[in-house]
């Protein structure tokens, strides 16, 4: 097998193992979705197959022999000749090389925008608890009780009544 088919197919096989098919067809909520998502992997399985049986084989060696009984010897090794000289170029990737750092400084900043994100989800969690324990307690609720959870709000208040600024 040459160098960058079985390249090719290692990183397809190992892409297989790595993905959660289950895991993402869990998400998904319209029957639309569940059909594209299945022709997809339906798509991936069977490109993954022809990658590990058809390209991950070596090719069967030419019986020159058989051939120079058949055919004759002059002509079959004018084949074998040319077909010795052949050279296949081998894969250099200069694609990679390329974008990996742009892709590692796209990993770092992910990381970082998924760090503030969660910051921000249980910043936001907790501010849904107390908006509903609000809620629930407003209509028997003090503005003393209420300037308890919220003192920046009363020192505001007070301020402004303090400076005779009532807001108009």
């Amino acid at each position: 097998m040459s160098g960058a088919g079985k390249k090719i197919a290692d990183v397809a096989f190992k892409a297989s193992r790595t993905i959660d098919w289950d895991g993402m067809a869990k998400v998904l909520v319209s029957d639309e979705a569940r059909k594209e998502f299945s022709s997809l992997r339906r798509a991936f399985d069977e490109v993954n197959t022809q990658l590990q049986t058809k390209f991950s084989q070596e090719p069967e060696p030419i019986d020159w022999e058989l051939y120079r009984k058949n055919i004759g010897s002059g002509i079959v090794d004018m084949y074998k000749e040319a077909y010795d000289s052949i050279e296949i170029p081998k894969f250099v990737d200069t694609v990679t090389p390329e974008y990996k750092p742009k892709f590692d400084a796209l990993l770092v900043e992910l990381k970082e925008a998924e760090a503030k994100s969660l910051k921000e989800s249980e910043r936001l969690e907790k501010e849904i608890v107390d908006v509903q324990e609000i809620s629930k307690k407003l209509s028997t609720m003090t503005a003393d009780e209420y300037f308890e959870k919220h003192p920046e709000l009363k020192k505001k208040f007070d301020d402004e009544i303090r400076n005779d600024y009532w807001g108009y």
